[in-house]
């Protein structure tokens, strides 16, 4: 006859080694994450886009698409490294796996063009503290489509990131308005792009890992963007921008600095989106995203150390506000770690077997 309290005990050590894990991978996320914003922002240094200050919209788009291809390749090696090459196959089959996984994919190119978009108008460290926001747009999903309770910490979380929010877009927004801005409001349609994109893509991403590998999925849902790009905004592009969109791409793939960037962009989106997708499977997507979300201050860090421009002020309090906010929104005490979901004939306000302490 099995120990009961060994039995419990067993549960709980691994229950503490997920979340252990789930927290080193939110984390290695972060510091990829913010990482990506250096080549991010160094390529439009580079030719053709340094000359393309009228063309943004169309540069976004080439590096957006080319940025998705990169993380593409760098998924197809790493799921073939880890001998998974033949599971990708198979889940992409089953239909009713692979399909949560398009519009992750829309979400995600959504989010990434709009980030882009926000770096080439405002600048990079705008781009970087405006999609903290995301967090909110993934709790509220999270409510409305699994039932996660939104609890009064929670509310008191999503207050501090509204108001951080407020901090990082109104100064520029009301710029814009009143004619004291740069001519950016473009940019800040993409912030606002980018913390929707990627809020509504954690949620899909929830939905879709609780029955499908992590490197599976992920390589699945850039797949999804890839074909996005090519069947649909490629040919909307060159219906609005005509052999330009063709001339443009043609001079990013044969200046060699471009390539080295797209190489940066694609490793580091890449494994940073393969730590965010194993996280959410152990600690929850909400919580997998408010660790991340430390991909801001580390962003601004990286930014300063690689280009030595010291962050606007309103950057750096709005996103430690949105962080903190991130962490109030998410942080539950021990016992409660795990997703909380309410399920029909069950309290979901009551702690997981698995959790509790074992008695001696």
């Amino acid at each position: 006859m099995l120990d009961t309290d060994k039995v419990q005990r067993l549960q709980v050590d691994h229950r503490n080694r997920q979340v252990r894990w789930g927290f080193i991978w939110a984390i290695w996320c972060a510091v990829l994450w913010g990482a990506w914003y250096v080549p991010g922002f160094a390529i439009y240094s580079e030719f053709p886009f340094v000359d393309m200050a009228d063309e943004f919209l169309l540069a976004a788009m080439v590096i957006t698409t080319l940025n998705a291809i990169a993380v593409l390749l760098a998924m197809f090696v790493w799921i073939a490294v880890l001998g998974k090459t033949k599971d990708y196959v198979r889940t992409i089959k089953q239909v009713k796996i692979s399909r949560w996984y398009a519009p992750a994919g829309l979400a995600g190119m959504l989010a990434i063009f709009g980030s882009l978009l926000a770096i080439a108008y405002v600048g990079a460290a705008f781009a970087a503290v405006a999609a903290l926001m995301y967090p909110i747009i993934g709790a509220l999903l999270a409510k409305l489509w699994y039932n996660e309770r939104i609890t009064p910490q929670a509310a008191l979380g999503i207050i501090i990131i509204v108001s951080g929010g407020v901090i990082i877009f109104a100064p520029g927004i009301v710029g814009e308005f009143t004619g004291a801005g740069t001519g950016g409001l473009l940019g800040y349609v993409g912030g606002a792009l980018a913390f929707v994109g990627w809020g509504v893509e954690g949620a899909i991403a929830g939905r879709a890992l609780d029955v499908s590998d992590p490197d599976v999925g992920l390589t699945i849902r850039f797949t999804a963007e890839v074909a996005l790009w090519i069947v649909v905004a490629v040919p909307v592009t060159w219906m609005l921008a005509g052999g330009r969109l063709f001339e443009v791409t043609a001079d990013t793939l044969t200046n060699p600095n471009n390539l080295l960037l797209l190489l940066l962009l694609g490793l580091t989106f890449g494994f940073c989106y393969v730590a965010w997708y194993k996280s959410f499977p152990l600690i929850g997507v909400g919580r997998g995203q408010a660790i991340a979300s430390l991909y801001g201050p580390l962003a601004l860090v990286w930014l300063y150390l690689f280009t030595l421009e010291v962050p606007g002020i309103q950057f750096v309090i709005g996103g430690l506000l949105a962080v903190v906010g991130s962490f109030v929104l998410f942080t539950e005490r021990r016992d409660v770690l795990e997703v909380i979901r309410a399920v029909p004939g069950v309290r979901s306000d009551a702690p997981s077997p698995s959790l509790q302490k074992p008695t001696r």
